[in-house]
């Protein structure tokens, strides 16, 4: 574990620092102060972050790390965070989530450096608290990839509870077109411009929200919470009585029951009896 120091100074390390997603009075102080002191700050976009810096009084020199140039990057902040305070951060939101930080982290730890997170807003759990939908159980999908969509969608269907998706406005419409399709018509909530002033938080089902943003994209940061799905309808007794005659005609009355017991979530011992029944 690593702490803060009390004075000036930051010991030599990695800081992982979460930034406002909207407000920038989200900006904790204690992420200011890290901020503020920092070596040297690895950012995504340069202009992003130096608004952030001029709201706190603070002018610290940075460094690009992104998608594109982060395998070229890495190495040489690496050994800069052996002497110096290395602070992380995304344009919004928490580092490590939807961007590659992680490998940073990772090569931090394998090379003995010091690693402190230091935590705040996140659009994904702040989307949650919003949507009135369970949290007991979430997954976070990130955004879903222009290609292979229903693929991902379908892998996405197969996790019993919540769902969370990054999503841009122009493409908001056809996902969720694209959700309801591969995940049935769900609760969903669609939350925008989250601590901004324009802050919007819809509900709905997933085809209800595909056609109310069909023909008025909305602007803005959006994020997709779908809720989890609902109890499978039960076998009826013509399903069960077809199922049963086509598994024993390949096995004992008892391992027939047993199997579509099984398929489809049955007491065992009433579909044996109908077996039996059936014989």
């Amino acid at each position: 574990m690593t702490i803060l120091p009390m004075d000036d100074a930051l010991q030599p390390g990695l800081y992982i620092v979460a930034t406002p997603i909207g407000n920038l009075s989200d900006l904790s102080p204690r992420a200011a102060f890290v901020l503020a002191r920092a070596d040297l700050i690895a950012v995504e976009d340069s202009r992003v972050t130096a608004t952030l810096l001029r709201h706190i009084g603070a002018k610290r020199p940075m460094i690009a790390y992104h998608d594109h140039n982060a395998d070229r990057v890495r190495p040489g902040l690496i050994e800069r965070m052996a002497r110096e305070a290395v602070a992380l951060v995304s344009d919004a939101g928490t580092p490590l989530i939807s961007d590659p930080g992680y490998k940073l982290v990772r090569d931090a730890r394998a090379a003995g450096i010091p690693v402190t997170t230091i935590p705040g807003p996140s659009a994904a759990i702040a989307a949650l608290t919003l949507a009135g939908l369970p949290t007991d159980r979430f997954a976070f999908f990130g955004f879903l990839p222009a290609k292979g969509k229903a693929q991902a969608i379908a892998e996405a269907a197969a996790f019993p509870g919540s769902l969370v998706f990054y999503e841009s406005g122009p493409r908001l419409a056809a996902t969720l077109k694209a959700l309801s399709e591969g995940l049935g018509d769900r609760d969903a909530a669609v939350a925008r411009e989250i601590s901004k002033k324009f802050e919007e938080t819809v509900t709905g089902t997933l085809a209800e929200l595909a056609a109310r943003y069909a023909e008025a994209p909305p602007k803005g940061e959006i994020v997709i919470v779908v809720g989890p799905p609902g109890e499978p309808e039960a076998a009826s007794e013509t399903e069960v009585d077809a199922a049963l005659g086509e598994a024993m005609a390949r096995l004992s009355p008892s391992r027939a029951a047993a199997e579509v017991a099984t398929r489809l979530g049955l007491p065992r011992k009433a579909v044996y009896e109908r077996a039996q029944q059936l014989k």
